[in-house]
């Protein structure tokens, strides 16, 4: 390999000369030269733009994706440069569970069908947060992101450069400093070499040696003035341009919240489709058609603990609950699913698994039934019950 002796040399010069300059100035042992209020304050309005920026970034990766796991995945991706594989959501997924799951139970029977139209909902409700995240990942993530490995890094290595252009100057201006104070001192006192023993000569003019080294380093200077101020000019123009990035993220927020908008008035219309189609019905949490098993007893109903019904359930004028006999027809058996304790003289308290007789009666709520238990009668709530016959 071939190696540029001289301008690595030179290279290193100007690293060690930068070095000892950045050094020195903290310190107040060197001239550092100042930039302008302005230029500080564009400055300072880049830094706070970057850092904002990138907790924004870094937040809505968070939002549209959850678990770091996929999110390093899906950076693994974009910088191999290939292309994602598509990734269900957690409502699609959710939804074909629950799909899955009727055809095993049956779509015909309540719990089946109702699981068809949950899990429909909730792919619909899954292809809606598809859409709202590649919305988002296209028009604000993507912006964020151009920003953060484009624009600033320009910003970024003109900064850098322009520091190093500082450096310099001031450089420049310590050896012209140094200079001058030399050639002033060789002025007033002469200077006189001795090169033998006994043969004294005098010396060239050392106030003209320094004057040339004046001469040389104001020249420096001057180019070193002219470097810097150029830098610094495309350095402004960069950093003015955050303005024109402000206007362009403002942009992008307006169409993410657009997008966020869209999702949750999908979202909440799906919903309210599924209440219209599942509707009330009480006497649906009632196993009316128990699968029988050998000894003739029934399977307990594996529904969740109802709430008790809160609304008076008999409407019958003004006879009493003792009044009301049983049909001649239509008595049915029923288990017990659950312990429940009587509001009132009205109700009949019930213990799991006991067996009782029920029957119903004109202008009863639907949601409730007569209970018998011997020589007791009362009200009791269906969805306790589990009527076998």
């Amino acid at each position: 390999m071939d190696f540029n002796v001289k301008k690595l040399a030179s290279d290193a010069g100007l690293f060690f000369t930068r070095a000892v300059q950045e050094g020195e100035a903290p310190k107040g042992q060197a001239e550092k030269t100042e930039l302008d209020a302005h230029f500080e304050n564009l400055l300072a309005r880049a830094d706070s733009t970057k850092n904002w920026t990138e907790k924004i970034f870094r937040q809505t990766e968070v939002l549209l994706q959850p678990r770091p796991g996929a999110r390093i995945e899906e950076f693994l991706y974009e910088k191999l440069d290939r292309k994602l594989p598509s990734r269900t959501t957690n409502g699609e997924l959710l939804g074909q569970y629950m799909l899955e799951a009727a055809n095993e139970f049956g779509p015909g029977t309540p719990y089946g069908s109702t699981l068809v139209k949950v899990g429909e909902s909730q792919r619909r409700l899954g292809g809606a947060e598809r859409e709202f995240m590649q919305s988002t990942a296209i028009n604000f993530l993507t912006p964020l992101r151009n920003f953060l490995e484009g624009d600033w890094r320009t910003i970024s290595k003109e900064r850098r450069l322009l520091e190093n252009r500082r450096l310099d100057l001031d450089a420049c201006k310590a050896r012209l400093k140094k200079a001058k104070t030399a050639e002033a001192k060789a002025a007033a006192i002469p200077d006189f070499q001795e090169t033998r023993s006994r043969n004294y000569v005098l010396s060239a003019s050392a106030s003209a040696l320094w004057s040339e080294e004046v001469d040389k380093a104001d020249h420096e200077l001057r180019v070193a003035q002219t470097e810097f101020d150029r830098q610094a000019e495309v350095t402004r123009l960069l950093l003015e341009g955050i303005s024109s990035t402000h206007v362009n993220h403002l942009r992008c927020l307006h169409e993410f919240v657009e997008a966020q908008a869209t999702y949750y008035a999908q979202s909440h219309q799906y919903m309210q489709d599924l209440q219209k189609q599942l509707g009330r019905f009480p006497n649906t949490f009632v196993n009316t058609n128990p699968t029988p098993v050998p000894g003739g007893s029934s399977p307990s109903s594996a529904a969740t603990l109802p709430v008790q019904p809160s609304s008076s359930p008999l409407d019958t004028g003004t006879l009493s609950i003792e009044e009301v006999q049983p049909p001649a027809t239509g008595t049915r058996k029923a288990k017990v699913l659950y312990d429940y304790d009587a509001a009132d003289t009205s109700e009949l308290s019930l213990l799991a698994d006991e067996l009782i007789t029920v029957y119903t009666v004109p202008g009863m709520d639907p949601d409730w039934l007569v209970g018998e238990r011997g020589n007791q009668k009362g009200k009791v709530p269906v969805t306790y019950l589990e009527l076998l016959s």
